[in-house]
């Protein structure tokens, strides 16, 4: 009794110091219909001129971030797959040449997929760049991010779980205003897979077209859901993934990575990783092994800022898709806490939740506390699958809240991550509040490694410099 009464407490003060006590918003969503928007809206319009680019998408193509990929579709033949770039706009001083595909899903047959990388980019620069050719040629540009660096500020939107109604394009217009420079993307892209047949092929080019105003300028650091597995019998389509490796690469060599669906980047003062959930990840996995290889890879002196998307969230207090992070957690949580990592993004549930610093480790089967207790050197957990897709809103969360949720709200929206320096970023939530956006969470996130280190380095420093000044002391006596 007098245990279970000093635990109380001590969870009671601890959230009292992380700020306040945990919210349950009771904001009620007046949202748009839960449809995919028609075919014949103007946001899905296939740009003009014969075999012209479109579907254009950009995405970091190395480790540092001084490369991009580039890619795109074009519907009727395969054209050209170059690009042509440069630091002026209609002067393109450089070319890199790319390749093309295509697959077949069912008895739909896509374009002609492209993919080209520009290597050996300038860090903090803005490029122009065009595809295509003739009157069919496309322009657009992007900015790359600053050299990796412990005080480069930088800021990060985070998206998931979007699809393509009138909710999605409410969020990705709200995040095209924000300011941020580039996208995590948490997975759950197109949700394609509501459909049968040949429209799963037709709905993913949609999506491209529709995400394009975005995609094409910045880049999406992409990773998978449930919704990109595909696995479709009936059709017999049963290659996982296979429309979004097809359509969606990523860097994932670069890190040494076995497979594109998990891999690392860096980008200015963060060191990002992206796990897939519906891969194998435990213990002698590719995965796994790569997991435990790419913890020490990381300089928290370069890229003090470690941040982990996944798929599903580990901590949900919702009453959809609760504990199917469960697995995962009890995997990887004690690694996540060891490595100091800052915060982890995941989507699926479709509504926003974001937790207090704590840890689930010490429960063994037989022993140790079977419950999540507070834990400062554990990451803070954040939940964001509120993109907007057709499937709706989560809306029932468990009763009573427990006690490491600090805010959980159900309605649609987007969040930044705003990276000052090496110590300090701030975080937001913004709702898609009646086509408005609202900022509704926020805090100031404490970097785990140099928030640590700094204090220690300070305690160094102070007893350095007393027993200096007793030294001195002594002598002059």
């Amino acid at each position: 009794m007098l245990l279970h009464l000093f635990f109380s407490l001590f969870v009671f003060f601890t959230l009292i110091d992380n700020g306040n006590a945990g919210v349950t918003s009771s904001f009620v969503r007046k949202e748009f219909p839960a449809v995919d928007i028609p075919l014949d809206n103007e946001v899905f319009a296939v740009p003009k001129g014969y075999n012209a680019p479109q579907q254009v998408h950009i995405t970091q193509g190395d480790y540092e971030g001084k490369s991009v990929i580039v890619s795109w579709v074009t519907p009727d033949k395969p054209g050209s797959s170059e690009v042509r770039y440069g630091l002026s706009k209609g002067k393109y001083d450089f070319t890199a040449k790319g390749s093309f595909t295509n697959y077949t899903f069912y008895t739909y047959k896509s374009g002609y997929i492209h993919k080209c990388f520009l290597n050996g980019l300038q860090y903090d620069t803005k490029y122009y760049y065009e595809i295509g050719n003739g009157d069919s040629a496309r322009n657009f540009w992007f900015e790359t991010p600053p050299k990796v660096d412990p005080d480069a500020s930088y800021t990060f939107g985070i998206i998931g779980d979007l699809g393509q109604t009138y909710n999605s394009l409410s969020t990705l217009q709200h995040y095209m205003s924000s300011g941020a420079k580039s996208v995590l993307f948490v997975g759950d892209l197109s949700y394609a897979d509501r459909y049968k047949y040949h429209d799963v092929g037709v709905r993913w080019d949609s999506w491209g077209r529709f995400v394009e105003p975005s995609t094409a300028y910045q880049p999406w650091i992409w990773n998978t859901g449930n919704h990109e597995i595909e696995y479709m019998p009936y059709m017999g389509e049963v290659t996982m993934f296979k429309s979004y490796l097809y359509r969606y690469p990523t860097p994932y060599q670069a890190s040494n990575s076995t497979s594109p669906l998990w891999y690392s980047i860096r980008r200015a003062s963060a060191h990002i990783i992206v796990l897939s959930t519906y891969s194998p990840f435990v213990k002698y996995t590719p995965q796994w092994k790569w997991l435990r290889e790419e913890f020490k890879n990381i300089d928290r002196e370069k890229t003090p800022w470690l941040i982990v998307l996944m798929h599903v969230p580990i901590y949900n207090s919702n009453v959809a898709h609760f504990m199917e992070g469960e697995s995962m957690r009890s995997v990887f949580e004690a690694w996540f806490i060891e490595h100091k990592v800052d915060v982890i993004f995941a989507g699926h549930v479709h509504a926003y939740e974001r937790s207090y610093r704590i840890s689930n480790i010490h429960f063994n089967i037989s022993s140790g506390d079977p419950y999540p207790v507070p834990d400062k050197t554990a990451p803070v957990y954040i939940t964001v699958g509120d993109g907007g897709n057709k499937e709706g809103l989560a809306a029932r969360f468990r009763d009573p809240q427990p006690d490491y949720s600090a805010f959980r709200e159900s309605s649609y929206g987007h969040s930044t991550l705003e990276i000052k320096n090496r110590t300090h970023a701030f975080y937001h939530w913004n709702r898609n509040d009646d086509g408005k956006k609202v900022k509704i969470d926020s805090f100031v996130l404490h970097n785990l490694y140099w928030g640590q280190n700094h204090h220690q380095r300070k305690s160094k420093q102070n007893r350095l410099r007393s027993l200096i000044l007793n030294r001195a002391s002594t002598a002059q006596l």
